[in-house]
């Protein structure tokens, strides 16, 4: 069960959540990581606290940074710097969300690695790119990938304030990205022998998420309208709330093909007839009144006795609106492989899943997160290991 990046080794400087995400994927699929962690540790540590939990964990931390161990070196000196640079040394990988104006200073930025370490696959998440005017500037994903990337807009209806993120949705993406170009470096090492720099960005990242619309504006100077659930040119595709308060979302995005059973399952045959109707046109023009009709005969029946309709018609096509608890009691989250179980030192602690799996080598989390340098003398032991069959070593710790 180890994975299929067994035996790839890397080290980690990452802090918050999007570097240590990427790292995480990484130690989930097998990887050996080596997280450097400053005296005072990763801030993210400190995530259960800053969220009032009574407990003496930080969840959030613990599902970017399972299975890695931790290793503390004080960077600010030249015995820290040493020994992280020998560190690397021995990697295939290293991740990095560290601001590249610090990464510079450190002497941890690729262009100062990459020449005695021509194999190493160098990955990179900035805010808002390598170059540029903003490309040191301080960013979270909350600024980068859901405020600036333009986000947050598309997803506020006109005349509201902007939604908050949720903890962590542009830095997860991210580091997916980065966990996905760092394994295409390592296929094109094997080929060529030579490792490269990969990066991503949280504001490149924000941008694509919502390609949809900036490609449809670059490729046509339109916006596309941002939906208002009253008036919704295609009723099909809307939320509605059942009469027990619960929501769901219609998704008939072929107009044509999933009018007919939404008009079955509500009982409305007559409505395929109806000129106000009859075909998309139509519909769009007359939302309104439609999306309020369906709205009344919605508001008869619990979601329960709707979803016993909906199942009578295999074109009609839906999801509920579910809550964090929803999720969690959905007996398809688990099929679908949504928890791991992951040990700790007296049992197993259920987390979510990183989402991909692989049928050939599968992968399970080896252990929960690192207490701040639990592996310091575990890992310093390997190097001095390694340097005594290389005499030419000079680094002392």
């Amino acid at each position: 069960m180890a994975g299929p990046l067994e035996g790839i080794k890397v080290v980690e400087l990452g802090v918050w959540v999007a570097g240590p995400a990427a790292g995480g994927i990484l130690a989930d699929w097998g990887a050996d990581v080596v997280k450097i962690e400053p005296p005072t540790g990763d801030p993210a540590r400190l995530f259960g606290r800053m969220l009032g939990l009574d407990i003496d964990v930080s969840p959030p931390f613990e599902m970017d940074n399972r299975s890695k161990r931790s290793i503390v070196l004080d960077l600010a000196t030249d015995t820290g710097r040493a020994a992280a640079v020998e560190l690397i040394s021995g990697a295939d990988v290293f991740v990095t969300n560290v601001r590249p104006g610090a990464l510079r200073r450190l002497g941890f930025d690729f262009e100062s690695l990459a020449p005695d370490h021509p194999r190493l696959v160098y990955g990179l998440i900035t805010g808002y790119g390598e170059t540029g005017p903003d490309a040191d500037r301080a960013a979270y994903d909350v600024a980068a990938f859901w405020s600036r990337a333009g986000v947050a807009h598309l997803l506020t209806r006109p005349g509201d304030t902007p939604p908050f993120q949720r903890g962590g949705m542009g830095d997860h993406s991210a580091g997916m990205t980065l966990a996905a170009a760092i394994c295409a470096a390592l296929v094109s090492r094997d080929r060529t022998g030579s490792g490269q720099l990969v990066s991503t960005s949280l504001y490149r990242q924000g941008a694509y998420t919502i390609s949809f619309d900036l490609n449809t504006y670059l490729m046509t100077g339109q916006p596309i309208a941002i939906g208002q659930r009253e008036k919704m040119g295609n009723p099909c595709m809307n939320n509605y709330a059942a009469g027990d308060g619960r929501r769901f979302w219609i998704v008939g995005l072929e107009v044509d093909r999933h009018w007919p059973p939404l008009c079955r399952a509500v009982g409305k045959t007559e409505w395929l007839d109806d000129p106000r109707f009859v075909d998309a046109r139509a519909r769009a023009v007359n939302a309104v009144e439609l999306i309020a009709e369906l709205d009344r005969i919605f508001a008869t029946k619990p979601l329960d006795e709707w979803a016993g309709i909906f199942a009578g018609e295999p074109d009609f096509f839906w999801s509920p609106v579910s809550t964090v608890e929803d999720v969690v009691a959905d007996e398809q989250f688990h099929a679908a492989g949504g928890i791991v179980d992951v040990p700790d030192q007296v049992g197993d602690v259920p987390m979510v899943a990183t989402p991909a799996d692989f049928h050939g080598t599968p992968w399970a989390p080896r252990s929960t997160a690192p207490r701040l340098g639990e592996h310091t003398d575990d890992v310093l032991t390997e190097l001095k290991a390694r340097r005594g069959h290389q005499p030419n070593r000079t680094f002392t710790d």
